[in-house]
């Protein structure tokens, strides 16, 4: 059901989400500011104006992997043999992999060296990302994110709006009233700033004290969500945190001793004394264009080589490599490190993953042939994060069919193809109806010193909508917007029609079906 543009009760609620946002932080910045100082030309963060249905049961069995997934994070990024086996080819023509491997190895006597004096800590915030896949009605990996997952702060607050706006949306009755509440009772309560600012502070008091470093991108337009993060480590942990990014890095940190396995310093400015380093996080070092030049990679190995607790790691990293994805789907593989119980798990959010390796292979000359022919139901991944980087359609088929050794960087995945919803899109202040795609990501920590794991959490979700013509799907890319999940059954007239089945309908459901967005604005009738 299309609504015009001019819908009274759309443009109300658009109306109510960005005076909402305006008031409690969910926001991103205009202009690109100095990394370490705020921005000051604000607008509310990309938004979808109401919750998107996902099937209750599917979002559980999400939920409940993530500290599998976190664990096996852990178990592969121990296994350093496996990593250089399993990424050789993928090195030998990405650059980008090839100097992660470099780091790995450069700085393994400092971290030998403070293991063995009981100092290595290492903390894991990982994102665990699905879509919904429409013929079999669960949720499939699109990938497993362990460096710089982003939005859980404005994640956290974009479910606090859709709770505001849908017990808005009531009329004065005391039947839409409860209806109201009904239906926002189904917004699962998401915790996910206070949960990974709490890992942060928890991995800076198993590192002996200090600050955290937070390395960032210069110019970040999502600094609001990191700075959320900030006031969060402060007021609830008394922990402070400093912001620099690999270039002030470089400048201004200092290993004690200025060997292997000592402490990380931030040297005193204008008099100031030092600062001690507890963890380090990092909200950048994914991608290429973090590094412009080897004093980037300098800052990385000094930190590397350092007794701060780090997140992630450079293993870490590249434990959460697209090839890994794809190395741990083979037969076998992920119940190597985590068990055939586990394993079977794992197993059942896996979408089909294929190496290239080997372009000649029988089988991989076959899926290759198929990915020609239907291009639409795969994509064609490279080492990248970040988003914008996958191929897709005709450049999908242009590079299989170019061929080459290089191919050996990229993994080929099946294409998730999820049920449309409708939703309300809010950007820069302008609202439209659209038809769309979601992607859901649940959070974990992850925190180990030596030999013993001091937690392992589920630690709230992310959802990210994009129309339904769009292939990408990263927020600080341009391609979605944040959204956050509305759980509901078959039969209750709030899933995508795919997914309705026949079950009977709860109390205070949507009567009359069209998902969320009819039910709200039934409310409003």
């Amino acid at each position: 059901m299309a609504h015009a543009a001019t819908d009274p009760r759309l443009a109300s609620l658009a109306d109510d989400a960005i005076v909402w946002a305006s008031q409690h932080g969910l926001v991103v910045g205009l202009g690109a500011p100095p990394a370490s100082a705020p921005a000051c030309a604000l607008v509310h963060a990309p938004l979808s104006v109401l919750p998107v249905a996902f099937p209750e049961a599917r979002f559980e069995q999400a939920v409940g992997c993530m500290q599998l997934f976190s664990g096996l994070v852990d178990a592969v990024a121990r296994d350093e043999d496996y990593l250089e086996q399993t990424l050789a080819q993928a090195a030998a023509f990405d650059d980008f992999t090839a100097r992660l491997l470099s780091l790995l190895r450069d700085s393994r006597p400092a971290r030998r060296a403070a293991a063995a004096a009981g100092r290595e800590v290492v903390l894991g915030i990982h994102r665990s990302d699905y879509m919904l896949d429409g013929p079999s009605g669960g949720f499939l990996q699109v990938e497993l994110n362990t460096i710089a997952s982003s939005f859980a702060c404005l994640s956290t607050l974009t479910g606090r709006m859709h709770r505001h706006l849908i017990g808005r949306a009531a009329g004065a009755s005391d039947a839409a009233r409860a209806a109201a509440e009904a239906l926002a009772a189904r917004l699962p309560v998401n915790k996910a700033m206070e949960e990974i600012a709490a890992a942060m502070a928890a991995a800076v008091e198993a590192a002996g004290g200090g600050v955290v470093l937070m390395v960032v991108q210069p110019g970040e337009r999502n600094a609001y969500d990191q700075q959320w993060l900030q006031q969060t480590l402060w007021a609830a942990h008394g922990v402070r945190t400093v912001r620099l990014t690999l270039a002030q890095v470089g400048t201004r940190c200092e290993v004690e001793g200025g060997g292997g396995g000592g402490e990380l310093r931030i040297r005193g400015e204008g008099g100031s004394k030092p600062q001690r380093v507890g963890l380090v996080y990092f909200r950048a070092g994914y991608a290429p264009g973090d590094y412009p030049s080897e004093a980037e990679w300098a800052a990385r190995l000094l930190i590397e080589r350092s007794a701060a607790a780090k997140c992630p790691t450079a293993a870490y990293q590249l434990a959460g490599s697209k090839k890994i994805q794809q190395a741990l789907a083979a037969l076998g593989a992920v119940e190597r490190f985590v068990g055939e119980e586990g394993g079977a798990a794992l197993r059942g959010l896996f979408a089909g993953l294929w190496s290239l390796d080997d372009p000649s292979a029988p089988e991989t000359a076959a899926v290759i042939a198929e990915a020609i022919a239907s291009p639409e139901r795969f994509v064609l991944k490279p080492q990248r994060e970040g988003g914008g980087n996958n191929l897709y359609g005709e450049e999908l088929v242009a590079r299989l069919r170019q061929g080459g050794p290089g191919l050996g960087a990229f993994i080929l995945m099946q294409r998730i193809l999820p049920p449309p919803q409708r939703s309300v899109l809010l950007r820069n202040g302008a609202w439209a109806e659209e038809e769309s795609l979601s992607e859901l990501g649940i959070y974990g920590t992850f925190l180990r010193k030596g030999e013993e794991v001091l937690l392992n959490r589920n630690a709230g979700h992310l959802v990210r909508t994009k129309t339904s013509t769009s292939n990408e799907g990263g927020v600080a890319a341009g391609f979605a917007v944040l959204d956050s999940p509305l759980l509901a059954r078959p039969g209750e007239g709030l899933l995508p029609a795919e997914l309705e089945g026949g079950g009977p309908s709860a109390p205070g459901a949507a009567a009359g079906g069209g998902g969320v967005l009819a039910a709200v604005l039934r409310l409003m009738d």
